[in-house]
């Protein structure tokens, strides 16, 4: 897990993230972000991960946060915001999308909800 990256785990978090309301969704992958207060000015994100029963069984399930854990590893700390809280949520599409669509899917998803980190700039 790249430095200043954290995992979500408890449900509780994953439900405050949902409830801002800020998401998008892409054919890729649904984003939700919320603000972290808690950890603004620590310079870190934290990422939750997520797929409903609707998009397949375990083994699918688990095949699509795997490629989004690997995808929010490499994409995360050089594009999103810190100081915020990420939700990715698996799609039908997400386990048979090449990860160049996939990366893509994030990067519009970020700017949509606010949370895209421009090149050079910090928070």
């Amino acid at each position: 897990m790249p430095k200043g990256v954290e995992r979500l785990k408890k449900r509780a978090e994953f439900l405050r993230v949902a409830g801002v309301r800020r998401r998008w969704a892409t054919p890729g992958m649904v984003l939700q972000a919320a603000r972290d207060n808690s950890c603004a000015d620590a310079g870190r994100l934290r990422v939750g991960f997520t797929a409903t029963k609707k998009v397949g069984n375990a083994v699918v399930r688990n095949r699509i946060k795997r490629r989004l854990r690997a995808l929010a590893d490499e994409m995360l700390p050089d594009h999103a915001k810190t100081g915020w809280d990420y939700v990715l949520i698996g799609r039908a599409q997400t386990p048979d999308r090449d990860f160049a669509s996939l990366r893509a899917d994030l990067i519009v998803a970020l700017k949509k909800v606010g949370a895209y980190k421009e090149k050079g700039h910090h928070a």
